[in-house]
């Protein structure tokens, strides 16, 4: 049992939640993530990105974002409740050295798992440019963090409603402009890494994704995180979760995420519904 230490809502949708793991505090490094299961039994597997990790204190930090039952009734848990069974720390572990100029682009719930690689980058003695993107102000997240950790932070919203109206690539071309940057770390929604991905490919800078695929076991046995890169079958939770995004086939990515939108969709009104008959039960 991983016990809840902390748990803080960021956004309508997006919690962060500080577990007790203490094994898995002190080997974390980052770039990796756990899998988590709240019902050993038949509970589904789902895998989230360790956003930040206390070796002293023994604890993890994840965020993530309510999508089907499994993260709204993660969510719905609250401090000093259990979670039956976390794996972890799984995948490859981002390459963190002295490369000189790094430009580290978030968006939405991806600035969560960057935030650890663009501290470790600047720790590594790089000079780090930070680009964070969200729809909207209320979307926002790790603004101050980032802000601790950058030489330089670019905040975009897509309606224009915080810092400046623009897609990250168009701040993330300017700095390939101007500002030659040696690696490109880009980590957000497939679509935002593809063209991330593009953005940096004419000017030649090596550029590093993070990819979220559908993922069952954690070890490559059930090859559900299965992608093509280079033209090469990889499988994300033991040859990732990062690639080089230049010879990451996103369109086929983005395809296979799809194979259950609409269960998920209809999990998430499900989900909202009984929320919603929960709270008129409660106030009756």
């Amino acid at each position: 049992m991983n016990r809840i230490l902390a748990k803080r809502q960021l956004s309508d949708e997006v919690f962060l939640m500080k577990i007790e793991a203490p094994l898995i505090a002190q080997e974390r490094q980052p770039g990796q993530f756990i899998i988590l299961q709240l019902d050993t039994d038949f509970g589904e597997r789902i895998p989230l990105t360790i956003a930040d990790a206390d070796p002293e204190e023994g604890s993890i930090t994840i965020i993530f974002q309510t999508v089907g039952n499994t993260s709204h009734r993660l969510a719905a848990m609250e401090t000093g409740d259990a979670i039956e069974n976390l794996l972890g720390p799984l995948g490859h572990p981002t390459d963190i050295r002295k490369y000189g100029k790094v430009v580290c682009v978030g968006g939405g719930i991806g600035v969560a798992p960057l935030h650890p690689i663009a501290k470790a980058m600047k720790e590594a003695g790089n000079e780090v440019t930070i680009i964070i993107g969200a729809r909207n102000r209320k979307l926002v997240i790790f603004e101050e963090e980032m802000g601790r950790i950058a030489d330089k932070l670019i905040v975009c919203t897509d309606d224009g409603s915080y810092g400046r109206k623009a897609l990250v690539t168009g701040p993330l071309k300017e700095v390939c402009e101007t500002w030659n940057p040696d690696l490109a770390v880009a980590i957000g929604p497939p679509i935002m890494m593809k063209f991330c991905a593009e953005t940096t490919r004419p000017f030649g800078v090596h550029t590093l994704v993070s990819l979220n695929t559908i993922m069952i076991d954690g070890t490559g046995m059930c090859g559900g995180c299965r992608v093509t890169v280079g033209g090469e079958t990889k499988f994300v939770c033991v040859d990732g979760p990062e690639f080089d995004g230049h010879l990451v086939d996103f369109d086929n990515m983005m395809l296979r995420l799809g194979t259950y939108t609409r269960e998920e969709e209809a999990d998430h009104h499900a989900c909202h519904l009984d929320l919603a008959l929960e709270e008129d039960h409660g106030n009756a």
